[in-house]
């Protein structure tokens, strides 16, 4: 049973930070590519950041403002967000197991987490 657990949203101000996290159980991470994407009121669910084999690629909206890492050791995903923008106000996902195709393309990925809400004003 594939399980993706986010945690670490909530409220902060312009320029602020926030780091979220995702636990990921049922399945091991190891080199399989991962990514978090974000889903605002009223607006599509839009791909931020992959990892792959080739390395760590971002949206360019957060371009130099987020950090994606993974522990596979603990079998976790990490958005170090900084210099959050109200923009960024959104429900973030992380998701794995991925199928294939272009990698910020959510149907390419058959697990998602449930969700943590950041908001920033």
């Amino acid at each position: 049973h594939v399980q993706l657990v986010e945690s670490g949203g909530g409220a902060v101000q312009a320029g602020g930070s926030l780091r979220l996290s995702c636990a990921v159980s049922g399945v091991t991470l190891g080199r399989n590519c991962v990514a978090w994407f974000r889903q605002a009121p009223g607006q599509e669910r839009e791909g931020v950041a992959f990892i792959h084999s080739g390395g760590t690629f971002y949206d360019d909206s957060v371009k130099g403002r987020f950090t994606f890492s993974k522990d596979n050791t603990k079998n976790a995903l990490y958005l170090q967000m900084n210099s959050l923008k109200p923009g960024d106000t959104a429900m973030y996902y992380c998701a794995a197991v991925y199928k294939g195709g272009p990698p910020l393309d959510l149907n390419q990925y058959r697990y998602w987490g449930q969700g943590t809400q950041v908001t920033v004003s």
